[in-house]
């Protein structure tokens, strides 16, 4: 059997046969030129060389369909690693009572399935609270990890592959939990949820939490301010002076290590307003603050090397030994791509704030909406709503699209930048085209930006 992982923990085991049916079922749905090809079956006992090289060819393969558009936002894809969750991690199918918290530390209790998708299980929550249905698709859960001061440290959003209930009770410890939190980033949104009362109480209370753990900065006077409008319970008055505050809307992430402005620099990264913002801390003890626009990111890569254990194979799930770097590639000035690297066991969020802040400013670029962007029940199933599904960001960059103009004349302006990203990296271990996430937010670069 195989184990795949999800960012560094055990997310389901398969075996080869089952994973042969899984590519024989998106052959027949999508067609043979658009499921990547699959490591053939042999007839003959594997070699351990052969063993380890079907491995690694069955890991690209994964991470092929995972990034692809179309299959990896497919059903068929998605029920198949959570059933494979589910048997894995043997959890039969029951009725279950879920506890999922709000930013103000209220717990949300939900009758669900364990076998519920995270669809189900934040429509329940949204049910429970009263929130209308086309308010939903503006939050997400979270898993987060429960700090000693009470605040919270980001996981990852829970994605469309898994079971909310057995991804948090597989990690066998009471430090982890779902937490209700707004999934968009342009703070215009806020004036939907606001509309109702719902809405505005959930939006007050995340904000009231961030302010309280230092995410968003405040002076004294506004301090003052905000505290004014609490006590008369003025709830739209204190987010709208809130959204004129530092770091409003940002996420922020643990302290962690980059190699920029040189190697082995801490660093607080927070993401938000289409930009990774960076507090560094030089080695002269200086700090230093600076912002990398998701726009002028090429494309961007996570690594994880995880160390080989002889050891069982259920001995340490979820241990923080992996390790987890994002790195992306800026245009740094007219033409000069530079790569940056940020070492922290937050990679696949920092990654997946990435790529929603892109799906956001597709989504706004091609005149849609954001309600649009969420899923809708299509006859039960869960289906991905058109305009999203058009502008979900290419995982890989292949040559440019002769039609997308301003692609193409970027390309060229940057000739003189070496663009060796696609074929060979600059990391120790080989990352191959597949492994990048293009950024067509990136092709919106014009002279006048630079």
């Amino acid at each position: 059997a195989y184990n795949i992982h999800v960012n560094g923990v055990l997310h389901c085991r398969v075996r080869y046969s089952q994973l042969l049916g899984l590519h024989e079922q998106l052959r027949k749905e999508y067609g043979a030129n658009v499921v990547p090809a699959f490591p053939p079956k042999k007839i003959f006992t594997l070699t351990p060389a052969e063993v380890e090289q079907r491995r690694e060819q069955l890991e690209k393969y994964m991470q092929a369909v995972r990034q692809d558009p179309t299959l990896g936002g497919s059903e068929t894809f998605n029920s198949f690693l959570r059933k494979a969750q589910q048997e894995t991690q043997q959890i039969p199918t029951e009725e279950v009572v879920l506890e999922v918290l709000l930013s103000n530390g209220q717990k949300v209790k939900v009758t669900i399935l364990t076998s519920d998708q995270t669809e189900d299980v934040l429509e329940a929550v949204a049910s429970k609270l009263d929130l209308p249905d086309d308010l939903v698709g503006y939050f997400s859960l979270f898993l987060v990890r429960e700090t000693k001061d009470g605040a919270f440290s980001f996981v990852r959003k829970l994605q469309e592959f898994e079971l909310p209930y057995v991804s948090v009770t597989s990690l066998h410890n009471p430090e982890f939990r779902i937490i209700l939190r707004k999934s968009y980033w342009d703070s215009s949104y806020d004036d939907d949820v606001m509309e109702h009362r719902v809405g505005l109480n959930l939006l007050y209370a995340q904000t009231v939490s961030d302010i309280e753990h230092g995410w968003i900065l405040v002076n004294k006077e506004q301090h003052r301010q905000l505290k004014s409008l609490q006590e008369k319970v003025s709830k739209k008055e204190f987010i709208r002076l809130a959204q004129t505050l530092k770091y409003y809307g940002y996420l922020k992430f643990d302290p962690c290590v980059t190699d920029f402005p040189e190697k082995g620099c801490h660093v607080v990264v927070s993401a938000g307003n289409n930009e990774l913002n960076f507090q560094v801390r030089l080695p002269s003890e200086q700090i230093k603050e600076g912002s990398f626009k998701v726009t002028r990111m090429r494309c961007w890569r996570v690594t994880s090397s995880v160390p080989m254990s002889n050891g069982p194979s259920g001995s340490s799930p979820g241990k923080s030994e992996v390790k987890l770097e994002l790195a992306f590639e800026y245009l740094m000035s007219k033409d000069r791509l530079q790569w940056v690297t940020i070492t922290s066991p937050q990679a696949i969020m920092l990654s997946i704030c990435l790529q929603s802040m892109v799906d956001e400013l597709m989504v706004k670029k091609s005149g849609g909406s954001i309600r649009k962007m969420f899923r809708r029940r299509v006859n039960g199933a869960l289906r991905r709503s058109d305009s999203q599904q058009a502008v979900k960001s290419p995982p890989l960059l292949d040559s440019p699209d002769t039609s997308r103009e301003p692609m193409a004349k970027l390309s060229s302006k940057l000739t003189s930048v070496s663009l060796r990203g696609m074929s060979h990296s600059s990391s120790a271990n080989d990352v191959g085209a597949n492994d990048f996430h293009g950024n067509y937010a990136f092709e919106g670069i014009g002279d006048e930006d630079l």
